[in-house]
C-alpha cells in the first residue's frame, strides 16, 4: 500500500492531474470515479487507485474490472485525498492511455452514416467543453474538431464533465483548423457557422446531409476565417436582449435538430 505523499507514483498522477503539457508528453490522463473507471476501455486502463477505505468496502471491484494485481494499487486515505482533484473523492481514480485520431479519422467516422461533425474554436471552459462532449453523444454526432488554442479536453474539470463521452466521441485537435474546415468540404460535408449575421434560421437549413457545425468562443464567436470558411451563416433566433448562447447550448440546438431532421 502506498502511504507517503512522497511516492513517485503519487507524484506522477498529480502532475497528470494538473499540467496539460505532462499529459500530452505522456499521452496519458486521469479519470476519477466509480462510474469513469468503469466505463474506461479496458486496454488503455494504465492504472488504477483505490483508497484503502474504497477497497475495504468495495472488496469485488477489481475482479469485476478484470485487472491484474500490478496494475491495482491500494492507498493511505490521506494520500489518496492528496492525489484527488475533487473536494469529495469517491475512492477510485485510474490513468488512462490517450486514444489518437486525426482530422480524416473524423470525417470517416460517419461512414456507415451521414457525418455530423462539431468543429469548436477557441473554447475556454473545461465544463463547456465537456458538456458538448457528453452532449455530442446523446446526439448523434460523429466527431468533433477542436483548434488547437481551445481548452484541454484531458483537463479533469473536462473529463468529470464529459460523464463518460470521452471515450466514445471521437474528437482531435486541428493545428490547421481551417485547413480541417476545407477538408470537410471537399469531403462534401456542408460546413454551417453559428453566427450572429446568419441569413437564416438554424431551422431552415437542411442537416439530413453530411453537415459540420462550427462553434465559437465564450466571449468573441467565430473568427473572420473560420466564419469565411464556412458554407452558410445560420442563426438562433433570440427574444429580449440577449445577443448569444453559452457554446454549449448552441451545440445542443443545433445538432438536435439535426438529429430530428434525420429521425423525420
Amino acid at each position: 500500500m502506498i502511504t507517503s505523499t512522497g511516492s513517485s507514483q503519487v507524484k506522477r498522477v498529480i502532475q497528470l492531474q494538473k499540467k496539460s503539457k505532462i499529459r500530452k508528453e505522456n499521452r496519458q490522463f486521469v479519470v476519477e470515479g466509480v462510474k469513469m473507471v468503469c466505463e474506461a476501455p479496458f486496454d488503455r486502463i494504465e492504472k488504477v487507485y483505490m483508497s484503502e477505505r474504497f477497497a475495504t468496502d468495495n472488496e469485488d471491484f477489481v475482479k469485476k474490472l478484470g485487472m491484474s494485481d500490478d496494475k491495482v494499487e491500494t492507498v493511505a486515505d490521506n494520500v489518496f485525498a492528496h492525489m484527488s482533484d475533487t473536494q469529495t473523492p469517491q475512492g477510485v481514480m485510474a490513468v488512462i492511455n490517450m486514444k489518437e485520431y486525426s482530422v480524416d479519422d473524423i470525417i470517416k467516422a460517419g461512414s456507415d452514416r451521414k457525418p455530423l461533425i462539431i468543429a469548436i474554436e477557441n473554447l475556454q471552459d473545461p465544463g463547456n467543453l465537456g458538456t458538448i462532449v457528453r452532449m455530442a453523444e446523446g446526439a448523434g454526432v460523429t466527431g468533433i474538431v477542436i483548434s488547437s488554442n481551445a481548452v484541454d479536453i484531458y483537463n479533469p474539470k473536462t473529463i468529470r464533465s464529459t460523464m463518460g463521452s470521452i471515450y466514445r466521441v471521437p474528437f482531435v485537435y486541428a493545428a490547421d483548423f481551417i485547413g480541417a474546415i476545407e477538408l470537410m468540404k471537399k469531403n462534401g460535408i456542408n460546413v454551417y457557422a453559428a453566427h450572429l449575421d446568419g441569413s437564416c434560421e438554424y431551422t431552415e437549413a437542411d442537416y439530413t446531409k453530411s453537415s459540420a457545425f462550427l462553434i465559437g468562443n465564450e466571449g468573441n464567436g467565430l473568427t473572420d476565417a473560420a466564419s469565411k470558411a464556412a458554407d452558410n451563416l445560420i442563426k438562433i433566433h433570440m427574444e429580449g436582449k440577449v445577443e448569444s448562447l453559452n457554446a454549449a447550448i448552441a451545440c445542443t440546438v443545433l445538432t438536435y435538430e439535426a438529429m430530428r431532421q434525420r429521425r423525420s
